[in-house]
């Protein structure tokens, strides 16, 4: 099945042309629409995105260096495979500092917070019902991290930074897996419970179980799909 074509760059941006490339792809990748171990064409995404092949071989070489693009000799730019080992090893970091970050805002949670994180849960169940994928991840990713600021320790979202791409990536791609959405927004309820009874072990429990339930997916989409180029 052929992708959807990227969307052309607004050249009406602030930003310098080569970093709008850049996010371009990057987001591109980790929502899915470039799967690992697809091929990279200059020629072909310079045309989607209405840019000289100059801002994308810029933005592939520094792709490169995240990771998220491996070069092949004489073969050209892929999107990296994603291993069992990478998925797992993030998921296993994450686990932990999700379950931590958890028992820490049913402790700290300010009221208003509360009242956003249910927010989240309603927003959340009306992209779902729309069947829009990227609203559905966008919204996940706003409640984590609105759990990480509510648990009042600043050095957890800086380490959680430092896996935000393949976080991200994962996150699409486990959303994605038939049916994951909805078990994923009740789970989000019952971590809400949890945190808003000031059940802190409680809490812990079930954000660890919320993310063992999201690599579960995970490693399923890698076996079932082959492009993926898990091992």
């Amino acid at each position: 099945m052929e992708r959807k074509p990227l969307v052309p760059i607004r050249l009406d941006n602030y930003k310098p042309l080569r970093e709008l490339v850049f996010e371009s792809l990057r987001e591109a990748i980790i929502t899915g629409q470039l799967k690992p171990g697809e091929r990279l064409m200059e020629i072909q995404l310079a045309e989607e995105m209405g840019v000289s092949r100059t801002p994308v071989r810029e933005a592939i070489r520094k792709l490169e260096l995240e990771g998220t693009v491996v070069m092949i000799p004489r073969k050209g730019a892929y999107v990296a495979g994603l291993s069992m080992k990478d998925v797992a090893d993030v998921f296993e970091i994450r686990g932990a500092l999700e379950g931590l970050a958890a028992e820490l805002a049913s402790e700290r949670i300010t009221d208003d917070e509360m009242e956003e994180l249910e927010r989240y849960l309603v927003m959340t169940a009306e992209e779902i019902d729309s069947g829009n994928l990227e609203q559905v991840v966008q919204a996940d990713t706003d409640f984590h991290s609105l759990l990480y600021k509510a648990s009042r320790n600043s050095r957890l979202p800086q380490i959680l930074n430092n896996l935000r791409e393949q976080i991200q990536r994962f996150r699409a791609t486990s959303l994605s897996y038939p049916g994951r959405m909805k078990y994923a927004l009740e789970e989000h309820r019952k971590i809400v419970e949890a945190i808003g009874a000031r059940d802190g072990e409680l809490a812990r429990k079930l954000a660890q179980e919320h993310i063992e339930n999201a690599e579960n997916s995970m490693m399923i989409m890698l076996h079932e799909d082959k492009r993926f180029g898990g091992n």
